[in-house]
């Protein structure tokens, strides 16, 4: 599948939708898409961009560190935890000491001074992962790389970015790639730049189209609780 996005580093919520998994990840494809259609219909969607899988694949060629993370991952065992351990620490540290190329830096730092103009000087942002394969019919990849809240920034922005393109190589993904037989350079990357919400005033949580007990469809359940969302996705309150 090809696009005219296709070789962009950057895009943005207005430019997304479900059609873009390939070059901007589940997460970020979902966001574009209630990003466009809610909106509109005085949803507060908080705006933000993505950085695209192409953009990972760039820093990874311009940074020439692709033969050493195959190298790193030489003999992995993932049935040995200490093997795992690691290889996986080895990679992360290759690919966060890879320097951004100055033009990928540049569009990483003129779309967050977009974000202020709109939001105000240093926007707090979340940083989080948005993977090119996350839900597929006999394998799931979401929630194996991190997310970072609060982030403000330029120098944050970049260093939370490097973090984020290295967790794609966490012990825990690295072992599901490779038992479920792929190849560990067969996923790729995408980042979200989002607008923090306020959980300081207000609850947060998770809707679901569907009941997720039974599968009935003809239902919308909600659960939330006040502050971040991280005790409702971790199920530790209801």
């Amino acid at each position: 599948m090809t696009s005219s996005h296709d070789k962009e580093l950057i895009l943005w919520f207005d430019d997304i939708g479900i059609g873009d998994v390939h070059l901007v990840g589940g997460k970020n494809a979902s966001i574009g898409e209630m990003y466009q259609h809610l909106t509109a219909k005085g949803v507060a969607v908080p705006h933000g961009f993505a950085i695209t899988a192409y953009a990972y694949q760039y820093l990874i060629k311009s940074a020439g560190i692709e033969d050493a993370v195959i190298d790193a991952l030489e003999g992995l065992d993932t049935h040995d935890l200490h093997n795992l351990q690691a290889r996986g620490k080895k990679v992360r540290e290759i690919i966060r000491g890879a320097e951004f190329p100055q033009d990928l830096k540049d569009a990483i730092i003129t779309s967050y001074k977009k974000m202020e103009a709109e939001y105000g000087k240093d926007v707090d942002v979340a940083v989080r992962s948005s993977a090119t394969a996350e839900y597929l019919p006999d394998a799931s990849f979401a929630g194996q790389q991190e997310t970072y809240l609060n982030v403000r920034g330029y120098d944050a922005i970049l260093d939370y970015c490097s973090q984020c393109f290295a967790s794609l190589f966490t012990d825990r993904a690295i072992s599901y790639r490779h038992d479920k037989d792929f190849g560990q350079f067969d996923v790729y990357l995408s980042i979200v730049i989002q607008k923090m919400a306020r959980s300081d005033s207000a609850s947060s949580g998770v809707l679901f189209t569907i009941d997720t007990e039974s599968g009935f469809e003809d239902a919308v359940f909600i659960t939330g609780a006040w502050g971040l969302g991280e005790n409702v996705v971790q199920g530790a309150v209801n």
